[in-house]
């Protein structure tokens, strides 16, 4: 991240801080930002607002911050109440252990500490997503299918969202989940019984390496919708009781 970044996010933090006082009981950094892992354009600073009051009332001394904010092309912060955060362990799991993987706390206290969550519940929700996620992919898939530059687009736009489910397959299995993209899809593909090869034009592409462009009804587009068709059958049949962890 640039310093020019981490500068704009101290800033921020401090005038948060000041504002809140003890009502702010987190603001931290999460995603791409920290982990590194996609193109420079896309690492977003997406942020993670707690606190211990989140009514209206309470956020009225920090809407000015939070709107100069997001005026400068940031994602507005995620705001929870401290309650709500400790009790939505079992409705997003992906998301919650998502950033416990990557994150920085700018302000207060560590918020995944003595936070745990289940690996039926984390099914359930990777089900949810992938399925929901897929459904959109085939519907524009069939839109786009015949003109290569807007099935590679199509490709490009929606391999950051499953690869976000990639972590969080590996999550379930038992394993920790690959810093980059490559090896995060490779193991995966491992994992979930998936052909990896179904993802190396997007690979090549995120990367920056000259790769041919799709033509109409490409074979590429044709293999990276099987695949995830594949994903979404592993998830549902997966046994969680058989899972290393199981209990966790």
């Amino acid at each position: 991240m640039a310093k020019n970044a981490h500068a704009k996010l101290d800033a921020l933090a401090a005038q948060l801080e000041r504002k809140l006082g003890d009502n702010l009981a987190t603001f931290a950094l999460y995603g791409p930002a920290v982990r590194h892992d996609t193109r420079e354009r896309d690492r977003e600073l997406t942020t993670l607002l707690i606190l211990n009051d989140a009514s209206p009332v309470a956020l009225r001394p920090v809407e000015d911050e939070i709107a100069g904010w997001v005026k400068k092309g940031n994602p507005p912060p995620l705001i929870f109440a401290q309650r709500g955060w400790r009790g939505a362990t079992d409705v997003f799991p992906i998301e919650i252990e998502d950033m416990r993987e990557a994150h920085r706390i700018l302000a207060g206290s560590d918020p995944f500490e003595g936070l745990t969550t289940t690996k039926e519940d984390l099914r359930r929700e990777l089900e949810r997503e992938v399925r929901g996620k897929l459904l959109r992919l085939r519907t524009e898939f069939a839109a786009v299918a015949s003109n290569g530059k807007a099935l590679g687009e199509l490709l490009l736009d929606s391999a950051g969202a499953f690869f976000v489910l990639f972590r969080a397959v590996l999550r379930l299995v038992g394993h920790t989940p690959a810093q980059t993209p490559k090896s995060l899809v490779h193991e995966t593909a491992e994992a979930a019984g998936l052909d990896a090869s179904a993802f190396d034009w997007v690979l090549d592409k995120i990367v920056g390496h000259n790769v041919q462009a799709l033509k109409a009804h490409d074979p590429v587009g044709d293999h990276y919708v099987e695949q995830i068709e594949r994903l979404a059958q592993f998830i549902d049949t997966y046994d969680t009781t058989r899972a290393p962890g199981a209990n966790q």
